[in-house]
């Protein structure tokens, strides 16, 4: 007789730099004795995320379950990368028990939906649940939300306007299509601002969802696996800014990688991206820096002007010490040379 068991599929989603490879990890290390396997969606052709994942592969989850899709939205990529990609991790042996699949932070949840209801894939998984990250201080400070004032004075002129912006349209996507919300960060945002931004959210959502308060990404696996949700037949109860579209662009939206040498000081390369976030509007860069004098490869990640860096891993005997950052903003903030004048030291830039 066949089995009949479908297996479940996570979608982790959340608009950038809210921490979705900070729980797939935690998720990854506390899998609660099931096979997992993990598809990892990035915007831009620098794989740090999946790279992130797959250094802390252990035998519940090994390197070979961890796949990576660069260069492009998962929810604009389905036939030519999803359905591939979800075939091959269904033959592997064994076969997973439970898939995590970690979107693009510009992802759109709702049409990656409606590809489970490919029959080629649909008898063999289903959408256990979708979990959507919000970054709390994020929230809290507007940063997804249209300009209240300029809304006001454009409904005067033109009732018809349509007053969404990129940034609020997927974000609202994003949190309309979730099972579960998680909040993270909430230390950055404090009790008001953890207030602030879950009464935002509570007024965005089309149901009452629960909120989940999170820090590092440090969640009860429990909470967020096994919810049945089957979210593949639930697709008109989470509306979209999209409907009716046969699918959605990204042109709001840029991203630019910049190849940096060597720097001799983290925290020189740290207040050039600040000041670079802060002067152009950037949403995000992450990436890699080699720093002189150092063994160990200097990841660094940044939320606009918040930024985090660690060495993470010694440089490869065969890899060249050169570093290379991804910088993602809206279409008209990205300024390819103003991007890289700032980031590259003067003196790094004249030695080329």
């Amino acid at each position: 007789m066949a089995n009949l068991n479908k297996v479940p599929v996570t979608v982790i989603t959340g608009f950038l730099g809210s921490g979705k490879t900070t729980l797939v990890r935690h998720l990854m290390q506390n899998p609660q004795g099931k096979r997992l396997a993990i598809v990892v969606n990035e915007f831009g052709d620098v794989g740090v995320d999946g790279e992130i994942l797959k250094s802390c592969a252990i035998p519940d989850c090994p390197a070979e379950n961890i796949m990576e899709l660069a260069n492009g939205c998962i929810c604009c990529t389905v036939a030519d990368d999803f359905i591939p990609t979800i075939e091959a991790l269904m033959a592997l042996d064994p076969q997973p028990e439970h898939i995590l699949i970690e979107t693009s932070g510009l992802a759109l949840p709702k049409p990656l939906l409606k590809a489970f209801d490919w029959p080629d894939i649909r008898s063999k998984i289903t959408v256990d649940g979708v979990i959507a990250l919000a970054d709390a201080e994020a929230v809290a400070a507007g940063r997804f939300a249209p300009d209240v004032a300029a809304v006001d004075a454009q409904r005067i002129a033109d009732e018809s306007i349509d007053h969404e912006t990129p940034l609020s349209e997927v974000f609202e996507d994003q949190i309309s299509c979730a099972d579960i919300i998680l909040l993270t960060k909430p230390d950055l945002a404090g009790p008001e601002g953890v207030a602030k931004a879950k009464a935002i959210i509570a007024a965005e959502t089309p149901r009452p969802l629960p909120v989940v308060e999170v820090a590092e990404g440090v969640v009860d696996p429990r909470v967020l696996l096994g919810l049945e949700a089957a979210a593949e037949d639930d697709i008109d109860a989470r509306p979209s800014h999209h409907d009716g579209h046969d699918d959605h662009e990204h042109d709001d939206f840029e991203s630019v990688i910049i190849d940096i040498p060597e720097v001799t000081d983290p925290a020189d390369l740290v207040a050039r991206i600040e000041a670079m976030a802060k002067s152009q509007n950037i949403l995000r860069v992450k990436g890699y820096a080699a720093v002189q004098g150092k063994p160990m490869r200097l990841l660094v990640q940044a939320v606009g002007a918040r930024v985090r860096h660690q060495f993470d891993r010694p440089w490869g005997s065969n890899e060249h010490r050169q570093g290379r950052l991804v910088v993602i903003a809206e279409h008209d903030d990205v300024n390819a040379t103003a991007i890289r004048d700032a980031l590259v030291q003067p003196a790094a830039t004249a030695a080329e």
